[in-house]
């Protein structure tokens, strides 16, 4: 009997009720597939104490540095990140063996008294810690006639909706993903068509990482994995990293599949960036067959970059709010 069976495998995660909600479920899957125990093991990241603001301190990978050491050190043999905070250069030690299906990849609104995005008054306070959404919720606000003060925030989803449910703020934006994993996408009053504000590149998908020497943990987390999720998430992190090299504004990426009755046949790939308060956006979109390599993924995100950049993106400088 091979004695590593009744080793437990060790899963690395943020401490956040989200994150370790999300790494529960990957554990169970983790434990169906292998019939190795898994244990969580919590790890606090720099993100998750600092209070500043993602731009100020060095954005999205903030939450992913301290998990990639524990991975090297040995400490953990595997971790769960939400796609949307790994950066997109991918270190060579390190491999995403798996990208389980995608949850929901829109934004929720979570509003007082109800309301929609249409509904909320002029004038509306929506607390959003994100550029990306801040510049694209002002354009949608500019597109119904009406003007909205967006206001910085951090914190957890229990500070976030606290912020509403004490008065403070009209409403705040979140992801869908995030608020069905811990059981309360029931407190969405409105989930924001992605024909409005497309999402962060990876919302709503995770990644499964581990070394790229341990090719038997390698081969059972690839059963996790989903090939439709992994060709759009790497179709719209490759647009990111196209756009992250030539233009410094917030961007919104969505790879969705098309399909003729029941045969998925193609990939839509919408991308968009633009100017803090929304009064400019360069918004495009490309079709093609659905990617049948990572090679495939990058070109179709590459491409629409491309394009991106030369109707103008690169002159959209996001500049970053202190």
């Amino acid at each position: 009997m091979n004695p590593r069976l009744d080793q437990p495998l060790r899963l690395g995660t943020r401490r956040s009720k989200l994150a370790m909600s999300q790494s529960g479920h990957v554990a169970e899957a983790v434990r169906a597939i292998t019939g190795r125990p898994v244990e969580l093991v919590e790890i606090t990241t720099y993100g998750d104490v600092s209070r500043e603001s993602l731009s100020q301190i060095g954005g999205t990978g903030v939450f992913v540095t301290a998990l990639r050491e524990a991975l090297v050190r040995g400490e953990v043999d595997f971790a769960v990140h939400s796609l949307k905070d790994l950066p997109t250069a991918q270190p060579d030690d390190l491999v995403i063996a798996a990208m389980p299906q995608r949850e929901d990849a829109r934004d929720a609104l979570v509003a007082r008294d109800g309301l929609t995005f249409e509904q909320l008054p002029d004038g509306a306070r929506i607390g959003t810690g994100s550029p990306r959404r801040t510049s694209q919720l002002h354009a949608y606000a500019r597109s119904l006639g009406k003007v909205i003060e967006t206001v910085a925030i951090r914190g957890n989803v229990d500070t976030r909706i606290g912020f509403v449910r004490n008065g403070e703020l009209d409403a705040v934006v979140l992801a869908a993903a995030g608020l069905n994993r811990i059981g309360r996408g029931d407190e969405a009053t409105d989930l924001i068509s992605v024909d409005n504000v497309l999402p962060a590149p990876g919302q709503g998908a995770l990644a499964v990482e581990c070394l790229a020497s341990d090719t038997d943990l390698i081969a059972a987390l690839g059963e996790l994995d989903d090939p439709y999720t992994r060709a759009a998430v790497t179709a719209e992190r490759a647009l990111l990293a196209a756009l992250e090299a030539g233009c410094s504004a917030p961007v919104g990426a969505l790879a969705d599949l098309l399909a003729d009755g029941q045969i998925v046949n193609e990939m839509r790939l919408r991308g968009v960036v633009g100017t803090l308060d929304g009064s400019t956006l360069v918004q495009l979109s490309t079709t093609g067959p659905v990617p049948s390599s990572y090679d495939e993924a990058m070109a179709l995100g590459r491409e629409l970059a491309d394009e991106m950049l030369a109707k103008g993106a690169a002159g959209l400088m996001g500049e970053r709010s202190l």
